[in-house]
């Protein structure tokens, strides 16, 4: 009885003996900055952060190891450091050679498992580019599609007003239109500006970055409006008899009734508001797959395109053959292939979107060039 007692006592001991030692570590490690962008073969240089440390008397050695996640993208001339040898604060400078192209990130790992929790700081994401004239050119080239896009609702819109009629103009495409957008909206408004849901995308990606930029904003709000002031062309021009469907309502229903029960289980905390707004680019994205399939088929069925703009699609065709050349010069520029082929979602869309396009310049400039449609 004595020796069971005795047991109790020393794992009773040595489970507070523990708890005390959790209790009395503190440790501030971090890596400055977060983000390093390098050529190929070039050197740069971070900070690691090291600083009040206190350490436990039963521990002798506790070694913050830098873990490279691609040894063939980076090399490191310090890759580790013994934290208990450290009386003072530290920063040390570390330099990383980018020995090949790609993304790679660079993180702290300590031997002892007291510290664990003081290294949540310790990372670093690296770039690395072959060359610099490339990234400069695929800048250029995000303007260029950016402003090409944001235009090409106004060719539309100055046809339909120098015409005081929007026959031709498809209305499934155009409601369509308005929601994905409107959606659009939602989900680049919420990431960026709504503090809750930032906090959320953070804890969910620790290491990831926002996707979110000002220009995504910009583009997203100035297309919403763009369209809405398009359906107001539609109540005060001649239209004769078009209306929207009853297939884009029962669609449009479909979106409504599933956004309607994603906002209810936001609000009584059965998911996230953050997976919302990805419900939210969920529609958005098949919207785009399907709005322009009533365009094409209702210039089919007239045999003619007179209404449609044609410059709303050269411009859509712009913006989307250069989106997608774009993402070939940074895969290339980063050996990033896989943001193409394996996960192929924006380029799909972006080559969808194209092949839309040049279908409709064959159905205006050949198919349809000598139509003889005539409005009433």
């Amino acid at each position: 009885m004595m020796r069971v007692f005795t047991r109790r006592k020393i794992f009773l001991c040595n489970i507070l003996s523990v708890f005390f030692c959790f209790q009395c570590v503190f440790c501030d490690i971090s890596i400055t900055p977060h983000d390093l962008t390098i050529k190929l073969n070039e050197i740069d240089t971070f900070y690691l952060n090291i600083s009040n440390i206190s350490e436990p008397s039963n521990i002798t050695k506790a070694t913050l190891q830098l873990i490279i996640q691609h040894d063939d993208i980076l090399s490191l001339t310090e890759p580790a450091v013994d934290i208990i040898n450290i009386t003072n604060n530290l920063q040390l400078p570390i330099n990383v050679t980018a020995i090949g192209a790609g993304h790679c990130e660079i993180y702290g790992n300590i031997s002892d498992p007291i510290y664990k929790n003081f290294t949540s700081e310790a990372y670093l994401r690296v770039t690395v580019y072959k060359n610099a004239g490339l990234d400069t050119f695929s800048a250029v080239i995000g303007w260029i599609y950016f402003v090409a896009w944001s235009v090409s609702f106004y060719p539309q819109i100055y046809i339909n007003w120098k015409r005081k009629s929007v026959v031709g103009l498809n209305f499934d495409f155009i409601i369509l239109n308005v929601i994905g957008f409107t959606l659009y909206s939602i989900f680049n408004l919420g990431l960026y500006f709504i503090t809750e849901i930032k906090t959320e995308y953070s804890e969910r990606y620790p290491r990831g970055l926002n996707p979110v930029k000002v220009n995504d904003i910009v583009f997203a709000v100035h297309a919403t409006i763009a369209t809405i002031l398009t359906i107001i062309q539609c109540f005060l021009y001649e239209k004769q008899e078009q209306r929207v469907s009853i297939t884009a309502r029962c669609i449009v229903a479909v979106f409504g009734v599933f956004i309607g029960i994603s906002i209810i289980l936001a609000g009584v905390n059965v998911i996230h508001w953050l997976d919302f707004l990805y419900y939210c680019s969920y529609v958005k994205l098949t919207i785009t797959l399907i709005k322009y399939i009533p365009q094409a088929y209702m210039n089919y069925k007239r045999k003619s395109t007179v209404g449609w703009s044609i410059g709303n699609i050269f411009l859509d065709f712009t913006g989307g053959s250069l989106s997608m050349l774009q993402m070939i010069l940074d895969s290339y520029n980063y050996d990033d292939w896989v943001s193409i082929f394996g996960d192929p979602t924006k380029f799909g869309l972006g080559l969808f979107s194209v092949a839309f396009d040049i279908f409709f310049i064959i159905q205006h400039y050949i198919l349809y060039r000598h139509s003889n449609y005539e409005e009433n």
